[in-house]
């Protein structure tokens, strides 16, 4: 047909209908439908319709005769819907054929009436296998749950959309882990016609989550790095068994330090011990070294494994892909490397994994190397690096032990009048003499082993086979050394130094008791003339005599209720919200006043009254507290200090319980702190006794976290809700990268555990920026606040004014 013709036709049909139908200028003629040998035929043909929109209809025509007359008669129908529904299911079945996504139809029966390509791919079945079948019977394997199965077809049945987890089967018997996605097509009666199911393979993807699970897992225990290496090499090798594993560290100096490779010879891990990382060593020496993954598919052709051809690599291997471990900082702190058996490279789903293994790794770098750095600030002082006290208390029995009968002599020695250095140089002054002072002694003795920093200035020599008149001789040989004068901020000083010595075993026994004998000398050698030495003497009994008095004193003042109770505030960084308080025990004397806490609490230890303090203390806060949300006074919470004696009581709990009972307290405004010195406390119910307290829903606080018997495995094995920085760790913040390092390790291992973090000794803003920046949740210090009376505290509340309190949560 012609288009003359045509137009004339549908001209014809428009002025029958009375509408306005015509033929677009550029349809032109679509593809011809049907033409039959009497002429007639169907066409597709372009319109145009009144409201001005464009579309597709079929003009079919035919002729006839009547008589010696013969008729055209033609018929224009809208075929769009039609044309746009067929080119809709043709676009459908495009993406499901083309799609990675195993797909099945299945009709009112639930039979299958349709399966995608991906699907013969996933699972081996073809077209005609599957067709006509319900799935279950061709997915289901023994290892299927079989009630996970059954909720499937309930809720397949109901006419839900829902996804879903399912361990199907392939054809070869094979377990595949798929997500399934469950669609109901409705008929329209509202009935479930057809269901459309769509299986994603995820197997691998569970692989890799069970593995970072697991390693996780690891990295929270005891374990150490070399045994959570030998784990994790050991469970990739499980998923790729193709591959031999090797996890290497690089230290500080550059040098390949092996960790693991379970299915290496142990003589080539040996031979590339401390090699130096370089552009041409090898897979892992050059990845270290240039910072990117090195492959190498032909190990005994590259030039970069020239130079350990000879080091015992199994000749069997033949390639070897190796990627660098990044710090969060950038810095290159070991690799991970694939050996093959084949000259090959990696398959996407080794990187995949190595992907993942690359990310614990250095997981399992950084958490090892802040474990290494809070032990060391724990057991070393972190401005002269000598071991501290809590190292000299490790090592003092072992020391005694060794020195079977001989002597040993204690020297404690501090400067004379060292706050005036302080005072007049300023405190950096103070910290470069310290440092000169720890040296020195270091010279003197050769080693820092028998060489001890406590607080401020003081300083312990330990020195094995040392009788009297040695022991006065290697005094008066530290005297000398430190009388030499000190250059400090420019200035030119001379100073003198006093000593306290005491003997083992005339003195004393044990290291407590030398230690304190050794302190007593040193207080009379500075009572009577600075810069000179005193022995021990029964006669500085008379000293300890006076502290069992002070010991005394206090036991009447707790029997009297004479001692009170201060409170400082503890804050939300940033907005200076008020989080809680922390009550302080404070004592004034009647007629020797004011004794500071760190004269009345060792008291207190030593003779056995601290228990005593903290269940009277425990009852004070909560009556404070309960009197202040009388009064309307809105104060979150309250922490108490208790001793790790009270957890040895069995009924800590019920008294607990009892005393927030009787004023009307809810749990989670009280927070119980306790020391590290409770996770070395194993004996009866201790544990038990701490997971009590916190079942009652009260807080628990590890109080002066990083000073003691720190220990990631323990922490994440106590119920605690919160750990306390200590304020040491403060004292030099703003100078010591050390003790910035240290308290970032402690927040970020309190953020991975859910743990609040509390950093008390905030002093400066610095500080407290800095604290805010890393996420610490609760600040507490002289910067916003002095420990306060119950009158004093609402008086700080309402002149700050500021924002509401935060309300407590555990």
């Amino acid at each position: 047909m012609t288009a003359d013709r045509r137009d004339t036709l549908i001209q014809a049909l428009a002025d029958a209908s009375g509408e306005l139908i015509r033929v677009c200028d550029d349809a032109g003629d679509g593809p011809l439908l049907v033409e039959t040998d009497q002429g007639a035929a169907r066409r597709q043909v372009r319109i145009r319709r009144p409201d001005g929109s464009d579309g597709w209809a079929v003009l079919s025509e035919a002729t006839f005769q009547v008589g010696s007359e013969q008729h055209r008669v033609a018929v224009l129908h809208d075929a769009s819907e039609d044309l746009q529904a067929r080119e809709q299911l043709r676009r459908l079945s495009l993406v499901a054929n083309a799609t990675d996504h195993a797909l099945l139809l299945l009709d009112e029966r639930r039979r299958v009436i349709y399966a995608n390509p991906a699907f013969t791919d996933l699972f081996g079945y073809t077209m005609a296998e599957i067709v006509g079948r319900v799935p279950t019977e061709v997915l289901e394997g023994p290892n299927t749950d079989r009630e996970a199965l059954a909720r499937l077809r309930q809720r397949a049945a109901s006419g839900e959309s829902f996804h879903d987890e399912f361990l199907a089967r392939d054809k070869s018997g094979r377990d595949i882990l798929v997500l399934i996605s469950v669609s109901a097509v409705f008929g329209s009666d509202g009935t479930v016609g057809n269901i459309v199911l769509v299986m994603e393979d995820i197997t691998k993807d569970k692989q890799i989550e069970t593995l970072r699970r697991e390693m996780l897992e690891a990295l929270t225990s005891a374990a150490s790095l070399r045994d959570v290496g030998d784990f994790l090499c050991r469970r990739v090798e499980a998923l790729a068994p193709e591959v031999v594993c090797s996890f290497i560290l690089v230290d500080a100096e550059r040098k390949l330090r092996p960790l693991s490779a379970p299915r290496l010879p142990a003589a080539f891990s040996a031979a590339i011990e401390g090699a130096d990382i370089g552009p041409c060593c090898g897979s892992c020496g050059t990845a270290a070294y240039r910072g990117e993954p090195v492959q190498v598919t032909d190990i005994y052709s590259d030039p970069l494994w020239a130079p350990f051809l000879d080091l015992g690599l199994p000749p069997h291997l033949k390639a070897c892909w190796s990627s660098p471990i990044k710090a969060r900082s950038g810095r290159v702190v070991g690799t991970f490397a694939f050996y093959y058996a084949e000259n090959r490279g990696p398959s996407p789903w080794h990187e995949q994994i190595v992907a993942t293994c690359l990310h614990l790794c250095m997981i399992a770098i950084e958490r090892h190397e802040a474990s290494e750095q809070i032990t060391r600030l724990a057991h070393f002082d972190p401005l002269t690096g000598l071991p501290n006290r809590t190292r000299y208390h490790q090592d003092i029995d072992g020391q005694l032990r060794e020195a079977a009968g001989d002597n040993v002599a204690f020297f404690f020695l501090d400067m004379d009048r060292f706050n005036d250095v302080n005072e007049t140089l300023g405190h950096s002054a103070g910290d470069q003499m310290l440092m000169e002072v720890a040296l020195r002694l270091e010279r003197l003795f050769h080693g820092g082993d028998s060489v001890y920093r406590f607080n401020g200035d003081e300083f312990l020599v330990v020195l094995p086979v040392c009788a009297a008149e040695r022991a006065a001789a290697e005094a008066q040989r530290m005297l000398a050394a430190l009388s030499e004068p000190f250059d400090l901020a420019g200035v030119r000083l001379a100073k003198s130094a006093s000593v306290g010595i005491s003997l083992y075993p005339e003195n004393g026994r044990d290291g407590e008791t030398l230690l304190q004998h050794a302190g007593a000398a040193l207080s009379e050698a500075k009572k009577t003339q600075r810069g000179t030495i005193h022995f021990f003497s029964p006669e500085m009994d008379a000293v300890l005599q006076q502290r069992l008095r002070l010991g005394n004193a206090l036991r009447e003042a707790i029997a009297g209720d004479a001692l009170e109770l201060h409170y400082q505030p503890q804050l939300t960084p940033g907005t200076l919200a008020l989080h809680g308080v922390e009550a302080l025990a404070r004592w004034t004397h009647p007629t020797l006043g004011r004794i500071p806490p760190d004269q009345f609490i060792p008291v207190a230890e030593e003779t056995d009254q601290i228990e005593a303090i903290g269940t009277w203390s425990l009852g004070e806060a909560c009556r404070q507290l309960a009197r202040w949300r009388a009064l309307g006074i809105s104060i979150p919470s309250v922490s108490v200090n208790l001793s790790a004696l009270h957890f040895r009581n069995s009924a800590l709990p019920g008294f607990i319980a009892g005393v927030l009972e009787r004023y009307g307290l809810p749990p989670q405004c009280l927070t119980v702190e306790i020391t590290e010195s409770i996770m070395v406390d194993r004996g009866g119910r201790t544990l038990e006794t701490v997971q009590a307290v916190r079942d009652l829903g009260v807080g628990l606080s590890m109080d002066d976290f990083g000073t003691g018997f720190s220990s990631l495995s323990n922490i994440s094995r106590l119920p605690i809700s919160e750990l306390k920085i200590d304020r040491s760790f403060m004292q030099h913040f703003d100078d010591d990268g050390h003790a910035k390092a240290l308290v970032r390790a402690v927040i970020g291992i309190g953020q991975s555990l859910g743990l609040d973090v509390v950093c008390e000794g905030v002093e400066t803003e610095p500080q407290h920026n800095f604290l805010e920046e890393l996420g610490c949740s609760v600040v507490q210090g002289y910067l916003f606040s002095r420990p306060l009376t119950p009158d004093g505290l609402i008086a700080w509340m309402t002149e700050r004014g500021g924002p509401a309190p935060a309300p407590a949560t555990h």
